[in-house]
């Protein structure tokens, strides 16, 4: 098993200081993003399609610091109705599988997506309680569209053979393992499975280790990113805490597809995502990387830094010591 990193929050490092500081952290693995929210600094992906000697470039940076390319990163929302958005999000998604065909990695991090809640729909609709029928409706007409999209998904990646691994993400049609299941079933996956994200799950109510025990071979690829649950504020404002607020223009708003931008948390968020062991001590961490190893020993587990209360740096040594320790104890390096 490798204990890695995805790159995204070093998008500001070029890639090769990007794997210095991860091979320095203990780290073996690494993500690259290749589109959808954000960019590909990382990824030079016209060169890597087209040039067999920069494929073989580009691998050999990953040689050289002993860090070794587990996966590509795509999440964005392929099926968003807004055409600035969906259509691109969707072709960096096939794109990505080529790449990663074209490179021999076996991994791409996706989302399912979410579309609109009807015919002509501008902005993607999540419905997270359907008690009232019209939202059945709504889900039966976004399933309509996800099946067929995520069928061609499917055949492209095997006939790549490469897995995708879907992130289960509120805010997307597969948020959950069921939703997860529901979209393989349907779709008669061989190809598409779990992205085990634990850090999504825990503010959902969802036991991560229970997740992996439930969908088994579905698990394909994991990420390590906590979550903290700040019980003085939950009490108040639930999980469901929709204080957000936009990201004023004099504070570069990240752009994450067409006119969208990042929002702002709440300062006193019910719940926030923190770095490996400030949510979450070994009494979670050792097992769940236990569960995941019994699935496939050779699985690559990359930290996902969205801490935001420690720099990029502070926040992957934080983790990358964290996960060491906790793989260590799990006996699974």
């Amino acid at each position: 098993m490798r204990l890695g990193a995805y790159t995204a929050c070093l998008h500001d490092r070029p890639l090769d200081e990007a794997l210095k500081i991860l091979g320095e952290l203990g780290l073996t693995s690494a993500e690259i993003n290749a589109g959808g929210f954000v960019g590909t600094p990382h990824l030079p992906v016209g060169e890597l399609l087209s040039s067999a000697g920069a494929r073989e470039d580009y691998l050999g940076r990953f040689a050289q610091t002993g860090v070794a390319l587990t996966g590509l990163n795509v999440n964005g929302n392929p099926l968003n109705p807004d055409p600035l958005v969906g259509p691109k999000h969707a072709q960096d998604l096939r794109r990505a599988i080529d790449v990663a065909a074209a490179l021999g990695v076996k991994r791409v991090v996706a989302m399912s997506g979410l579309p609109g809640g009807h015919p002509g729909a501008t902005a993607a609709n999540w419905i997270v309680n359907p008690w009232d029928s019209q939202y059945l409706d709504v889900l039966d007409y976004q399933w309509g569209i996800a099946v067929p999209f995520w069928r061609d998904i499917q055949a492209r990646a095997a006939a790549a053979d490469v897995k995708v691994c879907i992130e289960m993400h509120p805010h997307n049609l597969v948020f959950n393992p069921p939703t997860l299941q529901r979209l393989v079933e349907q779709t008669n996956a061989t190809h598409v499975g779990a992205e085990m994200d634990p850090s999504h799950l825990f503010w959902q109510g969802i036991d991560p280790v229970a997740a992996i025990e439930h969908l088994g071979s579905l698990v394909f690829h994991a990420a390590a990113k906590d979550t903290r649950i700040n019980e003085a504020n939950v009490r108040i404002y639930g999980v469901l805490d929709d204080r957000f607020t936009r990201t004023p223009s004099d504070r570069n708003p990240l752009n994450i597809g067409g006119h969208n931008t990042l929002n702002q948390w709440p300062a006193d968020a019910a719940w926030q995502f923190v770095a490996v062991g400030r949510g979450h001590g070994e009494d979670f961490w050792v097992p769940f990387l236990r569960a995941l190893h019994a699935v496939d020993p050779d699985m690559a587990v990359n930290i996902e830094h969205e801490d935001t209360e420690l720099d990029q740096i502070e926040g992957l040594r934080q983790a990358a010591r964290n996960l060491i320790a906790a793989g260590e104890k799990a006996n699974i390096r």
